[in-house]
């Protein structure tokens, strides 16, 4: 066997790696949070214009979700190929069906012109996206976290993290220029299209830039191993042997998705609509400020994978996970005040203490599987979980204010997913300390490495 620690790439490629990987995941995070910010804004009134303003918002969450519910299938199809065809095949592939359902959604004819066919065509596209979303994360994570240095693995997997708020920033910053320069009627009839026609050209510059990396060292060496081994079905079956061996690891992964994915969509997406119709701010100052909060989301992500490279990975998770739901309760009361400064900081601090789950949840997942099973486990533990989580959450918060009229079932929601994160990751093992080139099915692979492990072949 090789050695258990592959080397390092040298030091200029690791910046160009780190950038395939952010320039893509900013690109596909930007079409799906553009789809999420124009469901909250125009999309109750474009594609469901027969039903009263919050039930056409809601109608228009439900399509919003639909995304999530193809990103489990995206997390096992890419998942099980990227595990035998390598990361980069699969990520050109997920940025190519991203872009192209975005940009043909600012294509797409509304209720006015083609009635009820409009929303069964936005809904078809926003599976597109959400197939396409679940195989981008786990493959854009691990080209970084296998070709990276393992003693700042955390840093520099926080990387395409940063891929969320970078893609939120630009989403959020294309809407609110828009809102600016254009009147309500001319937005509503055409400006919302052009963000996501603008998705086309960010498609070719990620593609450049992807195609310009190469695969994985990790993933080669394993491939190699396989290949002269031929171990049988478990080895052909990324998928099968996740199940077999790692089904504890998937369960904690799900759990440690909870309270980071419900509480980025309630602090990102649902202010839009909480802010503007419970506290009597308007649209361009909601968005606002979400652009100044995501912003400063962008800014410690790297700090927080950092911090986790010195303390372990769940002492910063679990620290983000109490901090957002002891958050919630002045996070309303903040957004109620109606202020703008008052605003800012609500959805600043809430992002801040997300980035703490956030940014070392990438080395943390890509560091609970094996290589060969690597892909399905990492992507098929953060996609299912975003089913319950992520998916519904702007829809169940927008029903509970419709049913309570009240913020206090909101925050007790998000609460409620902070425990179950709390508990998930509170049973997990430190990972940090783990050698990636591992290709164990189980045994070692479930216990943290110490020095010498980390010298050993494999």
């Amino acid at each position: 066997m090789a050695s258990g620690t592959t080397a390092p790439p040298p030091p200029a490629s690791l910046p160009r790696i780190v950038a395939a990987s952010l320039i893509g995941t900013t690109i596909e995070w930007y079409d799906f949070f553009l789809y999420g910010s124009a469901a909250a804004l125009v999309f109750n009134k474009v594609f469901f214009p027969d039903s009263d303003p919050l039930v056409g918002t809601l109608l228009s969450f439900l399509t919003y979700a639909v995304g999530f519910a193809a990103r489990p299938l995206g997390a096992l199809v890419f998942g099980h190929y990227g595990d035998r065809l390598g990361r980069k095949k699969l990520l050109v592939l997920s940025l190519v069906l991203m872009g192209g359902a975005t940009f043909a959604i600012g294509l797409l004819p509304t209720h006015a012109t083609v009635g009820t066919a409009a929303p069964v065509l936005l809904t078809t596209l926003r599976l597109v996206q959400g197939f396409a979303l679940g195989g981008e994360w786990g493959g854009a994570v691990l080209l970084v976290s296998e070709h990276g240095d393992a003693r700042r693995r955390g840093f520099w997997a926080a990387w395409p993290q940063t891929g969320a708020p970078a893609g939120q920033l630009l989403a959020t910053g294309v809407l609110s220029l828009l809102t600016t320069v254009l009147s309500d009627d001319a937005f509503g009839a055409w400006g919302w299209r052009i963000p996501f026609l603008l998705s086309g050209v960010l498609v070719i510059v990620g593609l450049w830039i992807r195609l310009s990396v190469d695969e994985s060292p990790v993933f080669k060496q394993a491939l190699e191993q396989a290949e002269s081994r031929r171990t049988g079905d478990a080895e052909k079956l990324p998928l099968v042997s996740v199940l077999r061996h790692h089904w504890r690891d998937v369960l904690i992964a799900m759990g440690a998705r909870m309270a980071e994915n419900i509480s980025y969509y309630v602090i990102t997406a649902f202010i839009l609509v909480y802010a503007t119709t419970s506290a009597g701010v308007s649209k361009q100052t909601a968005l606002n400020a979400v652009l100044i909060a995501s912003a400063v989301h962008f800014a410690v992500i790297p700090a927080w994978g950092a911090l986790s490279d010195r303390v372990g990975r769940r002492p910063v998770y679990l620290l983000g996970a109490a901090g957002v739901g002891l958050w919630m309760f002045p996070f309303f009361s903040l957004v109620d005040t109606g202020s703008f400064g008052y605003l800012v900081l609500a959805v600043t601090v809430g992002l801040v203490l997300h980035g703490a789950m956030y940014a070392p949840q990438a080395a943390f997942f890509a560091e609970m599987f094996a290589t060969r099973m690597r892909y399905s486990g990492a992507s098929i533990g953060a996609q299912f979980a975003s089913v319950a989580a992520g998916a519904p959450a702007p829809l169940i918060a927008t029903a509970l204010l419709s049913d309570y009229g009240s913020s206090t079932p909101i925050a007790l929601y998000v609460i409620a997913a902070a425990v179950l994160t709390l508990i998930a990751v509170g049973v997990a093992r430190e990972t940090r300390d783990r050698d990636l080139a591992r290709l164990e099915d189980g045994g070692d692979d479930r216990t943290a490495a110490s020095p010498a492990t980390e010298a050993r072949t494999v």
